[in-house]
């Protein structure tokens, strides 16, 4: 993908600060981090997002985040950290380029969770589940 921003990274048209590299994963530092150290995670091949990447490349992208995870820890001091991804638009995917956020975190950091809501009643729960097991195998 010649217009994409992160395949243009990897090739090393557009300059960025390399954290990690293998032959199936590319990781540097996010231009706008919520912590410093926030790394994003992609996979060299061009996928869209994550429906759109095969197995291989997923569980090649998790144990390389595994790797800078546990370099991260130890580096900065960490006590904790999150592991983020944005599918589509709405859920705030800004680069159509499959893409982890690995974000160092800290007490005080100033970064809030999701509110949940709960489901409005144990019935309400086992019809959403009961609609995701019938689509898990299609």
């Amino acid at each position: 993908m010649t217009d994409c921003l992160f395949c243009k990274i990897i090739s090393g048209q557009i300059p960025a600060v390399k954290v990690y590299e293998d032959d199936h994963v590319f990781a540097f530092l996010d231009i706008k981090p919520v912590n410093p150290g926030h790394t994003l995670v992609v996979p060299k091949k061009h996928f869209s997002d994550l429906l759109d990447a095969d197995p291989d490349t997923l569980s090649k992208m998790i144990m390389a985040m595994q790797k800078m995870a546990r370099a991260m820890v130890k580096a900065l001091g960490l006590e904790a950290f999150n592991i983020g991804q944005n599918n589509g638009r709405i859920a705030g995917q800004l680069v159509d380029h499959l893409h982890f956020h690995l974000i160092p975190r800290a007490a005080d950091d100033g970064l809030r969770h999701w509110p949940g809501k709960p489901y409005a009643s144990d019935e309400e729960a086992e019809t959403v589940a009961k609609k995701l097991r019938q689509h898990l195998n299609s």
